[in-house]
Protein backbone atom coordinates (compact mmCIF):
# COMPACT_ATOMS: atom_id res chain seq x y z
CA UNK A 1 0.00 0.00 0.00
CA UNK A 2 1.21 3.33 -0.65
CA UNK A 3 0.31 6.65 0.95
CA UNK A 4 1.18 10.16 -0.29
CA UNK A 5 1.18 12.30 2.89
CA UNK A 6 1.96 16.27 2.21
CA UNK A 7 3.48 17.57 5.20
CA UNK A 8 3.79 21.66 5.88
CA UNK A 9 6.41 22.28 7.53
CA UNK A 10 9.44 25.38 6.66
CA UNK A 11 10.43 23.29 3.53
CA UNK A 12 7.40 21.25 1.64
CA UNK A 13 8.27 18.18 0.80
CA UNK A 14 6.33 15.13 -0.20
CA UNK A 15 6.76 12.01 1.51
CA UNK A 16 5.97 8.34 0.24
CA UNK A 17 5.58 6.35 3.15
CA UNK A 18 5.35 2.31 2.02
CA UNK A 19 4.12 -0.16 4.35
CA UNK A 20 5.33 -3.96 4.01
CA UNK A 21 4.44 -6.92 5.24
CA UNK A 22 1.25 -8.86 6.00
CA UNK A 23 1.36 -9.67 9.60
CA UNK A 24 1.23 -7.11 12.51
CA UNK A 25 4.62 -8.57 14.04
CA UNK A 26 6.40 -8.33 9.92
CA UNK A 27 4.79 -4.33 9.88
CA UNK A 28 7.76 -2.27 9.09
CA UNK A 29 7.37 1.01 7.31
CA UNK A 30 9.75 3.28 4.95
CA UNK A 31 9.76 6.94 4.57
CA UNK A 32 11.19 8.57 1.02
CA UNK A 33 11.60 12.35 0.81
CA UNK A 34 11.53 13.95 -2.15
CA UNK A 35 12.11 17.90 -1.97
CA UNK A 36 9.58 19.83 -4.11
CA UNK A 37 12.52 22.54 -5.09
CA UNK A 38 14.77 19.63 -6.43
CA UNK A 39 12.00 17.71 -8.01
CA UNK A 40 9.05 19.88 -8.89
CA UNK A 41 9.16 18.84 -12.20
CA UNK A 42 8.70 15.31 -11.41
CA UNK A 43 5.16 13.22 -11.78
CA UNK A 44 4.63 9.86 -9.77
CA UNK A 45 3.33 7.33 -12.58
CA UNK A 46 1.67 3.89 -11.41
CA UNK A 47 4.01 0.87 -11.86
CA UNK A 48 4.11 -0.42 -15.58
CA UNK A 49 2.21 -3.93 -14.16
CA UNK A 50 -0.47 -2.19 -12.93
CA UNK A 51 -4.03 -2.94 -13.71
CA UNK A 52 -4.70 0.60 -13.21
CA UNK A 53 -3.93 1.94 -16.85
CA UNK A 54 -5.29 -1.25 -18.62
CA UNK A 55 -8.51 -0.69 -16.55
CA UNK A 56 -8.70 2.95 -17.92
CA UNK A 57 -7.91 1.62 -21.28
CA UNK A 58 -10.59 -0.04 -21.12
CA UNK A 59 -13.10 2.36 -19.63
CA UNK A 60 -11.85 4.68 -21.91
CA UNK A 61 -12.59 2.08 -25.16
CA UNK A 62 -15.56 1.46 -23.68
CA UNK A 63 -16.38 5.06 -23.33
CA UNK A 64 -15.03 5.97 -27.03
CA UNK A 65 -17.14 2.88 -28.15
CA UNK A 66 -20.40 4.21 -26.50
CA UNK A 67 -19.38 7.27 -28.20
CA UNK A 68 -18.91 6.39 -31.45
CA UNK A 69 -22.42 4.26 -31.37
CA UNK A 70 -24.10 7.43 -30.25
CA UNK A 71 -22.10 10.08 -33.10
CA UNK A 72 -23.72 7.07 -35.85
CA UNK A 73 -27.37 6.90 -33.95
CA UNK A 74 -27.01 10.75 -34.66
CA UNK A 75 -26.03 10.69 -37.58
CA UNK A 76 -28.37 8.16 -39.12
CA UNK A 77 -31.30 10.23 -37.26
CA UNK A 78 -29.72 13.62 -39.15
CA UNK A 79 -30.07 11.67 -42.39
CA UNK A 80 -33.50 10.54 -41.85
CA UNK A 81 -34.83 14.32 -40.92
CA UNK A 82 -32.67 15.38 -44.11
CA UNK A 83 -34.73 12.17 -45.94
CA UNK A 84 -37.63 13.17 -44.41
CA UNK A 85 -37.83 16.88 -44.90
CA UNK A 86 -36.14 16.29 -48.70
CA UNK A 87 -39.35 14.03 -49.10
CA UNK A 88 -41.96 16.88 -47.48
CA UNK A 89 -40.53 19.78 -49.85
CA UNK A 90 -41.07 17.32 -53.05
CA UNK A 91 -44.49 16.81 -52.02
CA UNK A 92 -45.47 20.50 -51.41
CA UNK A 93 -43.48 21.10 -55.10
CA UNK A 94 -45.97 18.42 -55.89
CA UNK A 95 -49.41 19.81 -54.41
CA UNK A 96 -48.12 23.64 -55.82
CA UNK A 97 -47.86 21.77 -59.18
CA UNK A 98 -51.44 19.48 -58.72
CA UNK A 99 -53.60 23.10 -57.54
CA UNK A 100 -51.95 24.89 -60.42
CA UNK A 101 -53.34 21.84 -62.44
CA UNK A 102 -56.38 21.89 -60.84
CA UNK A 103 -57.06 25.99 -61.36
CA UNK A 104 -56.01 25.33 -65.78
CA UNK A 105 -58.68 22.56 -65.67
CA UNK A 106 -61.56 24.58 -63.85
CA UNK A 107 -60.75 27.39 -66.14
CA UNK A 108 -60.75 24.77 -69.41
CA UNK A 109 -63.78 23.84 -67.94
CA UNK A 110 -65.58 27.00 -67.98
CA UNK A 111 -64.71 27.68 -71.48
CA UNK A 112 -65.72 24.17 -73.10
CA UNK A 113 -69.34 24.82 -71.26
CA UNK A 114 -69.49 27.75 -72.58
CA UNK A 115 -68.86 26.85 -75.81
CA UNK A 116 -71.15 24.03 -75.66
CA UNK A 117 -74.06 26.44 -74.06
CA UNK A 118 -73.26 28.38 -77.09
CA UNK A 119 -73.55 25.31 -79.69
CA UNK A 120 -76.63 24.07 -77.99
CA UNK A 121 -78.32 27.41 -78.25
CA UNK A 122 -77.00 28.18 -81.81
CA UNK A 123 -78.39 24.25 -82.76
CA UNK A 124 -82.06 24.25 -84.32
CA UNK A 125 -81.83 20.38 -82.85
CA UNK A 126 -81.80 21.52 -78.98
CA UNK A 127 -84.27 24.16 -79.19
CA UNK A 128 -87.77 23.63 -78.17
CA UNK A 129 -90.56 25.09 -80.34
CA UNK A 130 -94.05 25.99 -80.00
CA UNK A 131 -95.12 23.79 -82.57
CA UNK A 132 -94.65 20.66 -80.52
CA UNK A 133 -96.02 22.01 -77.14
CA UNK A 134 -99.42 23.03 -79.54
CA UNK A 135 -99.57 19.36 -81.26
CA UNK A 136 -99.94 17.96 -77.55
Amino acid sequence: MFKLDLEKAEEPEIKLQASIGSSKKQESSRKTSISKADHSSRILYPRRGSLLPKMMNADMDAVDAENQVELEEKTRLINQVLELQHTLEDLSARVDAVKEENLKLKSENQVLKQYIENLMSASSVFQTTDTKSKRK
